[in-house]
């Protein structure tokens, strides 16, 4: 395989991630505008709990950890939870 089509390949790859992530994004949209927010705010907040709980177990330098805690705290203030 050449590099230009391995650079196709990944290229290609990236775009197909990319339109998952939107794909993704569009669901959730269309679920916290169709259901109430008591439902859809307690599953945002486990996830992100559960996102910062998996920082802080993963083998991260101490500065990257303070990074998502704060990221988590700002989110937190910021959505009123």
């Amino acid at each position: 395989m050449s590099d230009s089509n391995r650079r196709e390949d990944i290229e290609a790859k990236h775009e197909r991630n990319r339109q998952q992530r939107l794909s993704s994004i569009n669901r959730w949209v269309e679920f916290i505008k169709t259901h109430d927010a008591d439902e859809w705010g307690d599953q945002q907040n486990r996830l992100i709990n559960s996102q910062l709980e998996s920082a802080r177990q993963s083998d991260i330098d101490v500065e990257h950890r303070r990074r998502v805690e704060r990221a988590g705290r700002e989110y937190s203030d910021s959505s009123g939870q």
